[in-house]
This record gives structure tokens, C-alpha cells and sequence, in this order.
């Protein structure tokens, strides 16, 4: 008798294809679903934006600093946190110190007799600061009284409404997807050019980001040089670490890696709102993420002199140093076959 073979022992498997309307139903739904999920990315934050737990201050006599907490908590339930302040001086100082988003100040004999006085930073959200100077402005129209609205951070006069620096999202994303793929591109087989391209590309992007929020929009009046390092490392904290996904993880990590900073960091980065305008979850979740990072560090550095931006400037610095972690690891992998040989 002869011995099976190889074949009669273990017959070969062969692969099914799906049939064809299967593969369509399929193909159809699962596009369906990533749809609505983009969609529900991009639409979320701006849908569920508004006042929730903006820090605010609050300056004047004590019991008239607990009726105007009592009166927000009626007026506005949760839109606000508040803090008390010794002075309007003291508030008005940690405006600018963006510690709390904007203040009103009482004077004495409360809102009754003495109105109110709402401190606001418009260069820091226009939407934040409406909504302080409107709960102002009903305060003072319920006691009878009127509201004083003073903008101790404005925008320029040649772009009220933050237009430039608002539209830095999608500019910054792209600015770090771009020259991670074209130097990895034109230099394959020289790790340090490439690296040496994306830094040389950050730089420039900072410096000619700037140049067109001066002197093309007016977006900013000073600041210039502050501005570009910060749009800098915005876009090196974007193309190092997509760099580094694609010489470790090969071209699926890259995509994965340039799929968050599109889909994830561009909807949630809060750049033309402010990222205290999102809600609390999303909010975070965008600032932990180089496009929300870089637009808190970059509106920091063009209006307030840098305050309130060294989280968002050491999240951008903790971004660089993943993708120098990840080159080096890929670097490492790829001398280890040579050396072997």
C-alpha cells in the first residue's frame, strides 16, 4: 500500500472570496460608518462648544462677589468657574496671565448701585469673550444697572475677529505631513537629510506663517520671531513623530500616525475658539495633540507675551522628543542587517 502524500495528508485550504454583493453590502457599510464617524468628529466640537466651566474671576466686596456667583450659577448654570480676586488689579493680572479667561468686578454696594465691570480678553477666544461680556451685559440689565465691557487683550483692528491665527488648523497639519512624506521621499536612503529637511522645512513654515499673519493679514503686530519659533515647533512636533512611525511601523504607522493629526487634532485643536470652548473631554484631548498644542503656544506668543503657553510649549517639546525616539529606533533597525552581514 502506498504511503500518503504530502497532499492526501493535509489538503491544501483554498481561499473563498466572498461572493461579489457580499463584498459590496460590506465595502458600502463599513464606508458608511467611517463616514458618520468623521462626521461626527468634525461636527461634534463645534455642536457641543460653548461655555462649560470657563474659569473666570471675580473682584470686589465679599458679599457682593456671593451675589454675582449666585446670580451666574442662575443665569448660566455651568458655564462658569469662578475665582475670587483681592483686586480688580489682581484680575485683571491674571488675564493677562491667562490664568482665568476673563472677570467681572463689582464695586461697592454690588451690581445694584455700582453696575458692573466685566475685564475680557478678545485675543484669547472672541467666542469666550462675547459670552462674558453678554452674561455681563444681563447681570447688569436684571439689577436695572448697566455693564462696562473692557478688553484688556483686543485683537488687532486689522483682524477683529481672529481670523488669521483661527485658521491655522488645517495650514499646520498639512505643514507636518507634507515634509515628513517629501524628504523621507527624496532622501530613502539618508535618514539624517531627511531629518535635517523637516527641521530646515519647520523653520521655514514658522518664519513664512508669520510673515503672512504681520504683513499680509495684520492678524498680529508684534511678536514677530515668537510667533514663527512657535509655528515652528508646531510643525516639527507634527513631522518628527509621522517621520519616526514610518521608519519604525513602515507605511501603515505613518498613515495611522497622519490620520489622528487630520481627522483627531484638526477638529479638536480649538485654534479659532480657544480650547476652554470645547467640551471638557474634547478639549483635552485636543490640546495633548500637536495641531492644539501648537495653536495654544502660537496665541500665547502672538498677544499674551507667552503666558499660559509653556504647557502647550513642553506637550510640543514631549511630541519632538517621540519622533527623535522613534528615528533613532528605525535608524538602529536599519544598520543592524549591514553590521550583521
Amino acid at each position: 500500500m502506498a504511503a500518503p502524500t504530502p497532499l492526501d495528508a493535509a489538503p491544501a485550504t483554498v481561499r473563498r472570496t466572498p461572493p461579489k454583493p457580499v463584498l459590496l453590502v460590506g465595502l458600502t457599510a463599513g464606508l458608511g460608518v467611517i463616514l458618520a464617524v468623521l462626521l461626527m468628529l468634525f461636527i461634534m466640537p463645534s455642536l457641543k462648544s460653548g461655555a462649560h466651566n470657563l474659569p473666570i474671576g471675580l473682584a470686589g466686596p465679599s458679599s457682593a462677589v456671593t451675589q454675582v456667583e449666585e446670580d451666574l450659577d442662575a443665569a448660566a448654570p455651568g458655564a462658569y468657574t469662578t475665582q475670587a480676586f483681592a483686586s480688580e488689579a489682581a484680575l485683571r493680572d491674571a488675564v493677562l496671565d491667562r490664568d482665568v479667561v476673563g472677570g467681572i468686578v463689582v464695586k461697592e454696594g454690588g451690581v445694584d448701585e455700582g453696575g458692573v465691570h466685566a475685564l475680557v480678553a478678545g485675543a484669547g477666544s472672541t467666542a469666550i469673550s462675547a459670552t462674558i461680556s453678554g452674561t455681563a451685559q444681563s447681570l447688569a440689565q436684571k439689577a436695572g444697572t448697566t455693564a462696562e465691557i473692557e478688553d484688556v487683550v483686543p485683537l488687532p483692528e486689522s483682524d477683529p475677529t481672529g481670523v488669521g491665527i483661527g485658521g491655522l488648523a488645517f495650514p499646520l497639519v498639512f505643514g507636518g505631513i507634507v515634509p515628513a512624506v517629501a524628504f523621507r521621499k527624496v532622501f530613502s536612503r539618508n535618514l539624517g537629510w531627511a531629518v535635517g529637511g523637516i527641521l530646515a522645512f519647520a523653520a521655514v513654515g514658522g518664519i513664512v506663517v508669520a510673515a503672512v499673519l504681520m504683513f499680509l493679514f495684520g492678524s498680529i503686530t508684534t511678536a514677530f520671531w515668537p510667533v514663527a519659533a512657535a509655528m515652528a515647533l508646531g510643525i516639527a512636533g507634527l513631522a518628527l513623530p509621522l517621520a519616526g512611525l514610518q521608519e519604525v511601523f513602515g507605511g501603515k504607522g505613518f498613515t495611522i500616525g497622519a490620520m489622528i493629526m487630520m481627522f483627531v487634532g484638526n477638529p479638536l485643536a480649538g485654534i479659532a475658539t480657544g480650547g476652554a470652548w470645547l467640551p471638557a473631554g474634547l478639549g483635552a484631548v485636543g490640546q495633548i495633540l500637536p495641531p492644539g498644542a501648537a495653536g495654544t503656544l502660537v496665541r500665547s506668543a502672538a498677544y499674551f507675551g507667552g503666558a499660559g503657553g509653556m504647557t502647550a510649549g513642553l506637550t510640543l517639546a514631549a511630541w519632538v522628543a517621540a519622533g527623535a525616539i522613534l528615528l533613532a529606533i528605525g535608524a538602529r533597525r536599519t544598520r543592524l542587517p549591514a553590521t550583521s552581514r
